[in-house]
């Protein structure tokens, strides 16, 4: 059995501790997909792993070494464990690893089963294709699914710039919300490029100075009190991640929330199947949504990837490509 390239680590720490390492290459099964992987992004929830903040989802400290990196990919058919209807080898495709996987697109090759990814829109490059399927399914599920945005309702993206941000901007507009973005002031005009009714700098605007909105959608994870205050009655708000310095007092607040009754925070784990990545492709066919790439990474740089999205100011996403010979900055 031949080897892949994939990207690796051996104990949990800094970005320092990831490598571009090889493994046995997967072999589809009965029901399975092989998929050549052009590309992957790089997730908030990958960090966290490889720092080893959530070792109840990665394992103990010592046991299934090496651990992996990645979530969601773009690439192609390389072969079908058995006949697929709607598939054939060498169709472009894009989807993410099943949460009982856990992590490991940042490689050569992954095996899925077919419901774990779509065709990919067709006229797109896969490495900039690789940018939108987590996020892209997250905030699909955040604002249809969770807030049932609706036309005409007043909306508020808090990390508008970021990865789910910059989707969540796009989005909202398609379904005909009036988009409000908090950013970085630097950011101001790239939000209101994606689509923003207006921006402002989170920096100089706190929550008592905007509102009311419909629907909230907090990519933050920080003050969900005073945001969820601005909610309209009626209003939704949604947080998609948890402040990870204080992950038990977030978690405690959006639990402790149902109290609100429909002014709930609701939270989710995503877990997307093939309707949401064919729905996202649908829209991404349709000028709804476009890519936002800051910057690809080759395989090799994993650990520059992570350091950077651990800086923080990424303008959309950091996406790794498995091919590239050296970092690209598309902002």
């Amino acid at each position: 059995m031949s080897d892949m390239r994939a990207a690796l680590y051996d104990g949990y720490g800094s970005p320092e501790v990831l490598y571009e390492g090889t493994l046995p290459r997967p072999v589809a099964g009965p029901g399975e997909v092989l998929v050549r992987v052009h590309a992957a992004s790089v997730n908030g929830g990958e960090l966290m792993g490889r720092a080893g903040k959530v070792r109840l989802v990665t394992g103990l400290a010592g046991r299934g070494w090496p651990k992996r990196t990645g979530v969601d990919f773009a690439g192609e058919v390389a072969a079908l464990g058995s006949p697929m209807p709607g598939l054939s080898t060498g169709d472009r495709v894009w989807g993410a690893m099943a949460r009982s996987q856990g992590f490991g697109s940042a490689a050569e090759f992954v095996v899925v089963r077919p419901r774990q990814l779509a065709l990919a829109p067709a006229g797109l490059d896969l490495v900039e294709a690789a940018a939108l399927p987590g996020v892209g399914t997250t905030v699909i599920t955040a604002l249809r699914d969770k807030a049932g945005l609706a036309a005409g309702e007043r909306l508020l993206v808090r990390g508008a710039s970021g990865g789910v941000g910059s989707v969540a901007v796009q989005l909202g507009r398609a379904y005909g919300a009036h988009v409000t973005a908090l950013a970085g002031a630097r950011n101001l005009d790239f939000v209101r490029g994606l689509g923003a009714d207006e921006a402002f700098d989170y920096a100089t605007t706190g929550a008592a100075d905007i509102g009311p909105f419909d629907v909230v959608l907090d990519t933050v994870g920080t003050e969900l009190g005073a945001y969820r205050r601005l909610l309209a009655p009626g209003g939704r708000m949604v947080s998609v991640t948890f402040d990870a310095r204080r992950m038990a007092a977030s978690i405690s607040y959006i639990l402790g929330s149902a109290v609100f009754g429909p002014r709930r925070v609701r939270f989710f784990s995503g877990n997307p199947g093939h309707q949401l990545f064919a729905e996202l492709a649908r829209l991404t066919e349709s000028g709804a949504v476009r890519p936002v790439v800051d910057t690809v990474y080759p395989l090799a740089d994993i650990a520059g990837a992570h350091r950077a999205l651990e800086a923080g100011g990424v303008r959309g996403k950091l996406v790794v490509d498995v091919r590239a010979s050296q970092a690209a900055d598309l902002s």
